[in-house]
């Protein structure tokens, strides 16, 4: 019985440290940019956009679409990004292993 408490206590603490890292997340962040630095997204660790830049040189009324495209790809970037950030920072306590709706 003394070792299922000293377990439920382990867990219970790498519970603790995963919320805490969780949250920590918020506090980071990751750049993406496109068109050669044209566009560039700023997202924190909880996937939230912060930023978008724009260079106005690539601002074309004629050609709304390309701009589109690029503030797109910024953005999956990004959010790309956060997500190794993510599988890196809570990898610390899942082994690596990829445990569905952990994170």
């Amino acid at each position: 019985m003394k070792n299922m408490q000293q377990m439920m206590k382990q867990v219970k603490k790498m519970q603790e440290d995963m919320q805490k890292a969780q949250e920590a997340l918020k506090e980071q962040f990751v750049e993406a940019s496109a068109g050669g630095g044209a566009i560039t997204v700023k997202a924190n660790g909880h996937k939230q956009i912060v930023a978008i830049t724009i260079k106005p040189e690539v601002i074309d009324p004629e050609d709304a679409e390309m701009l589109q495209d690029l503030v797109l790809t910024a953005t999956n970037e990004a959010l790309r990004k956060v997500d190794e950030l993510t599988a890196k920072e809570m990898g610390r306590f899942t082994g690596g292993m990829n445990i569905p709706g952990l994170f």
